[in-house]
Parts: C-alpha cells; structure tokens; sequence
C-alpha cells in the first residue's frame, strides 16, 4: 500500500513541475524514435543482403502479373507444372524479343544518329557564335564542360546504386537465376507458400495478417496490370505521334517509352525527353516542338484520365507520395529503388487502411484462412467440423472478389484428401474454383 501511494505522489510531483504538453511530447518522441530505429534496422538489413531481395521482390511483381495466366491454363485442364513453364517461357520470349528489337533497331540507325548529332551540334553552335549574345567558342566549350560534369554527378547516385546490385556478370546471372527460379514456386505453389507463412503468425492475429497480406497481394496485382496497360497506352500514343512526325527507329523508341513507364514520374520524363532529342536532331526545332507537345498531350491523358479511370482507389497513390516515394527509393537502392518505390508504398497504404479499418472482421477470405489452418490441414479440402463455415467463408470470399452475387462453390476436385497442386483455384489464387450462380 506504501508503495502505491509513493508512486501516487510521485506522479503527482510530475505533474506539477512537468507540464501536459511535455508529457506527451516525450511520450510520443521515444515510441516515435522506437519506431525509426527498427524501420532504420529493417532497410539496412535489406541493403545489405539486396543481391537476395531485389530479385525476390522482381520475382513477387511478375508472379502478380502471370498467376492468373495459369490459374486460366488450370481451369482449361492442363497440368500444374506445364501451365507454369508454357506462362514463364513465353514471357521469357517476350522480354528477350523486346530487348532484340531495341537492339538491332539501334544498332542500324546508329551511325545515322551519330551523323545527325554531329551536324545539329555545328548548327547550334554556329547560330550562337553569330548570335548577338557575344558568345564565344570557348564559352561553349565551358558550358559544355560544366554540363557533361553535372550529368556525371547527378548520375552517380543512380549509376551506383544500379552497379551495387550486381558489379560483376557473376552477379547478374545470379540474380537473373534467382528471379526464374523464384518466380516457378510463386507461380506453381504461391498458395502453399502463403498458407505455410501463417502458420507462423499467431492464433489471434492470423485472420487480420492473412486479410491484410491478401488485400495487399491484389493490390500489387492491380498496380502491375495498370501500370502496363499505362505503359503501353503511353508508348502507343507517342509512337504513333513519332511516326506521323516522320521520326526514325520509331519502334525502339515506343518500346523504351514502355519500358521507362515502370519507373514513375521519371522515366515518363526521361523517355519523352529522348524522343523529343531524336526529333532535334533528326527534323529540327519546329518538328521538335510538335514532338514535346504530343509527349506532354500523351502523359496528361494518361495522368488525368486513364489512371484515375482504370487504377481506381485500390492503388490510388497521391503525385506527391509517387516523387517522394521515386526519390527516396533512388536515393536508398538506385534504380531498382525508383521501380520498387510506387507498389512498396501502394501495397503499405492498402495494409495500413486493412489494419486501420479493422476489415478483417467482416472479410471472410481472411476468416477462411483462419478456419483452414486451425483444422490442420493446409488445404482447402472443406471437410471436417468446420466444413460448412469454410464454404461460407470462401462464397462469400468470392462475392467480396466482385465474381457474382450469387457465385457459388464448384467444390468437385476439392473432396477429402485433394490436394491444393490438383485442385482448381479462382482468378485470383484465393481458394476453389468459383463459378458464377
């Protein structure tokens, strides 16, 4: 009893000579040092084993993309393993078929490029030395000098960053051998893989984990689907302005407007600012000017309409958290910083607002995970004491997808002892095959 009224007129002493205000601002300033020191502790563990994690996330971002190409594969009957090798080959044909075209297309209007940059160099600097600006040849020189100086040190940061993830060729092929294999047990056995990783989680805490980790996975998989639909809309609609232009390598420079879409804000800049180049040096100022009006025209429409329209508030991401969110990744990793940056904050926002909402009380999906693990199974088998909860959970999983009102369970492969491998899943991976009612 002693004790507890010293600590009362301790606390009391407190409040007399430490103002309110104080109390709480060093209550909030610790927990939210605490907060910073294991955020701090989690990026630099990243950094330091990213020759691993870059290619796991890379790995994570197309298996959002490809799963459901084999989900649809599975559905039309074709086994398991060979669904995931036709998606990852195919792709595989895809990105090398890109890159060759680039590089065959460039390698042809090289010399040409070259020839072009060379004379529009003498034109510019013969209308600037006749000039009424009194400049002279070593002013230019000058200027160039402290520009190419610059552009090497801005770029340092980027160049690094990009270099640190893999200095040798060793490290590439490692990297690029970690991204295919990973990405076949995402493809193959992601749900398995999951299901295991929340039998890690705590009982009580299951349902709200499991919830949140779906809701972020559909989240990155709406990003990644937008975000190539942009892209191609962006490298189209350029393409087609570069042609009518009468621009060459039309096709190598749609595809480096595609593939510079993946890094937001920036290489939408960097992109547009090439192709416009190109047109200075190819046609001039006049064709130029045209060219920069149709790239700005293209990545309004895109901005203003097409993202808001198609993305929706799933993975709605302010202009302001997208810079701020592309610098800060390209300060802490590079470039694969500035890809990684825009998902990593969509997917968290998702989560925070899951957690914040508390939806996983109402999100049978989440329940359903909850009810298939505590029957030790590992499988959505739906047999057992909770055999009815678990279709409920799952229907209603599929209603809460947007499938249909009236979905329903086509719960035939999934009878006692069917494994998850065999079984058909949904559109999304989430569990048996749903048809609409």
């Amino acid at each position: 009893m002693s004790a507890d009224s010293g600590r009362d007129r301790s606390s009391d002493r407190e409040s007399e000579f430490v103002p309110l205000g104080v109390r709480i601002a060093a209550g909030w300033s610790w927990r939210v040092i605490i907060i910073v020191a294991a955020v701090a502790l989690i990026v630099w563990t990243v950094v330091q084993i990213r020759l691993v994690v870059i290619p796991v996330v890379v790995a994570v971002l197309f298996a959002s993309l490809l799963r459901p190409l084999v989900l649809w594969l599975r559905r039309h009957g074709m086994h398991l393993w060979l669904a995931v090798a036709l998606v990852e080959l195919g792709f595989l044909a895809i990105v090398a078929g890109l890159f060759w075209t680039i590089a065959t297309q460039l390698s042809r209007g090289l010399n040409g490029l070259i020839e072009h940059s060379e004379n529009a160099y003498r034109e510019l600097k013969t209308f600037l030395l006749d000039s009424p600006l009194h400049i002279t040849e070593d002013d230019i020189n000058n200027y160039l000098g402290g520009l190419w100086h610059s552009a090497q040190q801005d770029s340092h940061a980027i160049v690094s960053g990009a270099l640190s993830v893999g200095t040798t060729a060793g490290h590439i092929a490692t990297g690029v051998l970690l991204v295919l294999f990973s990405l076949i047990f995402f493809l193959a056995d992601g749900r398995t893989i999951f299901f295991w990783a929340m039998r890690l989680v705590p009982t009580r805490v299951r349902a709200a984990v499991s919830g949140a980790g779906h809701a972020g996975w559909r989240t990155l998989s709406s990003y990644v689907r937008v975000q190539i639909l942009v892209a191609a809309c962006d490298a189209v609609g350029i393409g087609i302005g570069a042609a009518i232009l009468g621009l060459p390598m039309v096709v190598p420079l749609s595809i480096l407007v595609f593939m510079g879409s993946f890094v937001p804000f920036v290489g939408a800049i960097v992109s547009g600012i090439l192709v416009c180049v190109v047109a200075l040096v190819y046609k001039g100022w006049i064709i130029a000017f045209i060219m920069l009006a149709v790239v700005i025209a293209v990545q309004q429409l895109e901005s203003h309409v097409m993202q808001p329209l198609i993305m929706g508030n799933a993975v709605k991401v302010h202009p302001l958290g997208v810079v701020l969110s592309v610098a800060i990744g390209t300060m802490l990793a590079g470039i694969p910083g500035a890809l990684f940056a825009v998902p990593f904050v969509a997917v968290t926002n998702r989560i925070v607002n899951y957690f914040g909402d508390r939806d996983w009380e109402t999100d049978l999906f989440a329940q359903g995970v909850q009810l298939t693990i505590d029957d030790n199974s590992g499988r959505s088998s739906f047999t057992g004491p909770h055999a009815a909860k678990k279709d409920a959970a799952v229907v209603a999983a599929a209603v809460a997808n947007g499938l249909s009102d009236g979905a329903s369970v086509a719960a035939d492969a999934h009878d006692a002892g069917t494994s998850n491998e065999d079984g058909p899943e949904d559109e999304n991976g989430d569990g048996p095959r749903i048809t609409k009612g």
